[in-house]
Formats: C-alpha cells, sequence, structure tokens
C-alpha cells in the first residue's frame, strides 16, 4: 500500500515537473520570438549631425567673428571677452526645450546631490578660470593674426593630457606622447617666429610676444578647466546627466561674466564703448550685429559640445572639436588674408598630426570602455576609473 502511494507522488511530482518545463520552453519561445522594437536611429544620427555642425562651424565663426570686431575699430578686450560668455541664458533654453533622454541609472550614487555650498564653490572656481581664459584669448586674438591664435590655442590638448595626468590619472600612452610632441612643436614653431611683420598691422614686436604669451596662458588654462570640471563630474556632482552639465557651463559663465563685467567698469573700457560703436567702420548695426552673433556663436558651440556627449560620447565629442581646429587658419587665410608662410604650414602638418593621434588614442579607450561594459567580470576596472574619459566643456 505505501508502495502504491509512493509510486502516485513519485508520478505526479514528474507530471508537474512535465508541465512546469513545458509552460517555460512557451514562454522562452514566446519571449524570442516576440518583436524587440528597434530605437529610430536616424533621429539620433541627425540630431549628431546637427550637434557636429554646431561645433564645426560656430568654432570657426566665433572666433573669425571675434578678429572682425578688433580688425574694424573694436579695442575693448573686455568687451570682447564678455561676448564669449554673456550668452549663457540660451543654455537655459536649450536644458528646458531640449528633447534629449538620458537613462536614468539604478546606482544609488548618483543620487546623492552636493550640498549648495560645494555647488557654490565648483561654480565661483570654475568660473573665475573661464574668465581668466576668456580674457587671455581676447588679448591674443587683438594682437595675434587669426591663424596664428587659432594654432597656438591648439596646444589646448596637450595643456589637457597633461593636466589630466595630474588630476585624473591620465595615462601617457604612445599616442599620446606623440601628440603632446607634435602639438608642442607646432606651437613652438609660431612662438620662435616672432616676426612682428607677419603680425596684424600696427602690432608692435612686444604686443606681438604679448599675444603669444595670453594665447599659451589661455590654451593651459582651457586644459586646466576640461580637467578640472572631468574630476568634478567624477567625484563632486557624480551626477551626469544633461541638466547637471549644462547648469555648470551656464553658471560658471555667469560667474564669469559678473566677473568680466567688474574689469569693464573698473578699466574704465565702458566709457569709449559708445565712441567705439559710432567709429566702428562697418557702421552702428553691424558693431551690435557683431557681438551679438558672438556671443550666440559660442553657445551654440557649447550646446553642439554637449550634445554630442550625451548623443554619443565625450570621446566623439572631444574628436569633433580637434578636427574643427585645423579649420580656422584655413577659413582666416581667406577671410583676412593671413600671411601663409613654410612656419604656418608645417605648424599645421603637425598639428593636426598630432589631432588624429589624440583621436586615435580616445578611440582604443572608447573601444576598452565598451569592452569593459560588455565584459564586466574581466572589466571591473573601467576606463573612467583610470582616467581616460575626457569631457569637453568650454
Amino acid at each position: 500500500m505505501e508502495r502504491t502511494q509512493e509510486l502516485n507522488v513519485n508520478g505526479q511530482q514528474n507530471i508537474e515537473a512535465h508541465l512546469a518545463d513545458h509552460e517555460e520552453r512557451n514562454n522562452t519561445m514566446e519571449i524570442e520570438s516576440f518583436p524587440i522594437p528597434q530605437p529610430k536611429n536616424y533621429k539620433r544620427w541627425l540630431r549628431i549631425s546637427i550637434y557636429v555642425f554646431f561645433v564645426l562651424s560656430c568654432q570657426a565663426l566665433s572666433t573669425i567673428l571675434g578678429r572682425l570686431y578688433f580688425e574694424n575699430g573694436g579695442k575693448s578686450t573686455w568687451m570682447g571677452t564678455l561676448v564669449q560668455l554673456i550668452g549663457f541664458p540660451v543654455l537655459f533654453l536649450f536644458r528646458f526645450f531640449s528633447k534629449i533622454k538620458i537613462p536614468k541609472s539604478t546606482d544609488t550614487s548618483f543620487r546623492q546631490f552636493p550640498s549648495f555650498i560645494t555647488l557654490g564653490s565648483v561654480y565661483i572656481v570654475t568660473g573665475l578660470i573661464v574668465s581668466a581664459n576668456s580674457y587671455m584669448s581676447s588679448v591674443g586674438l587683438l594682437y595675434l593674426p587669426v591663424s596664428t591664435f587659432s594654432l597656438i590655442l591648439a596646444s589646448q590638448l596637450a595643456f589637457t593630457a597633461f593636466f589630466s595626468y595630474f588630476l585624473n590619472s591620465q595615462k601617457f600612452t604612445p599616442f599620446i606622447i606623440n601628440s603632446l610632441f607634435l602639438l608642442t612643436i607646432s606651437s613652438a614653431l609660431l612662438v620662435v617666429n616672432t616676426d612682428a611683420s607677419q603680425s596684424t598691422s600696427n602690432v608692435s614686436r612686444v604686443k606681438y610676444v604679448i599675444g603669444i604669451i595670453c594665447t599659451i596662458g589661455a590654451s593651459a588654462g582651457i586644459g586646466l578647466l576640461l580637467s578640472l570640471v572631468q574630476l568634478i563630474l567624477r567625484k563632486v556632482l557624480k551626477n551626469h546627466t544633461v541638466s547637471t552639465v549644462m547648469d555648470l557651463v551656464a553658471y560658471q559663465s555667469l560667474v564669469a561674466s559678473c566677473v568680466v563685467l567688474i574689469g569693464l567698469f573698473a578699466s574704465g573700457e565702458w566709457e569709449t564703448l559708445t565712441s567705439e560703436m559710432e567709429s566702428y567702420k562697418l557702421g552702428k548695426a553691424p558693431y551690435v550685429l557683431t557681438l551679438a552673433s558672438i556671443a550666440i556663436s559660442w553657445q551654440v558651440y557649447t550646446i553642439g559640445v554637449v550634445g554630442l556627449i550625451f548623443e554619443s560620447s565625450s570621446v566623439f565629442s572631444n574628436s569633433i572639436t580637434a578636427v574643427g581646429l585645423p579649420i580656422v587658419p584655413v577659413v582666416a587665410v581667406i577671410v583676412f588674408k593671413d600671411k601663409m608662410n613654410t612656419s604656418k604650414i608645417f605648424s599645421i602638418i603637425l598639428a593636426i598630426w598630432g589631432f588624429i593621434s589624440f583621436v586615435y588614442q580616445h578611440y582604443l579607450d572608447e573601444k576598452k570602455l565598451k569592452l569593459s561594459h560588455a565584459n564586466p567580470v574581466e572589466g571591473s576596472r573601467l576606463p573612467v576609473d583610470e582616467g581616460h574619459t575626457n569631457i569637453q566643456i568650454v
């Protein structure tokens, strides 16, 4: 009797197991046969194309217009600095109306927000650096030909790698070292060749040298700022969303604008702005239009940079920025008839070679990052921990 009951129980368990296995197979087949919705990639690539256009066009446009302001009678370096920053309200509009969707992280560390004092300190420190960079850039653009200015400013990539080595544990790979060497030589060729006859009209040799020093200082400041922002996003803010980055850029521009406004009034240059506008070679309306266009183009450039970061990656954004840097000297030769001697041509070639080396190294970093995400066991230490990310915020 007990044997019969045991057989019945075993038979019932076998039937239940068979039914459970059959149901699991059906569920598996149903899941596998369920069509997975494919994202509309063409819309994403359309947005990426728009952001690439913003970066490449506005990067060149803002520099050319900045030189156009000085070329036609503009003399205020503080005004030339202010228009680089004062358009920051455009960033708030982009933040509220942007349709970029960022997946929400389940990591609780991303939900921890820094205190008001911490945020204020971050905005003030980065804002002061931005104001200094913008002023030195304005002085360099006043005293140097656009082609020379742009080629020296391209050394910001080398300074970024240098400061990232100390702040973000950036590894000096052979490609990075090659890029540092080439960009340094590229800028050194222009620094050594300081013949004032090749500079802009009515600029003495002393002012030409001052322009070079200020441009190198601006390049170093940009490298420091990029490395510092990368450190802040990783260690302080920890919330890598569009709104976080936009807040950082907008509020640091607000702080920098206030600093520059103080400098404008303290220097007394504000008193000469009316006469400057009246004596502007192209007229009053083009004077206002030029300054407004500079302000808008800088902010559209920033929107393009941030958009590429979140639509693709910071590496891709940095690469597009690097690709756009050699465009400015070429446009300057066409627009302002800048002299293109042998040293400048050789400097452009070295700079492009350095850009390619820089971009290729970040391509390898991006590839390593994807492999780490695909295999978290072997790639438990992501490139972000090794300082390979390079978020571009200008």
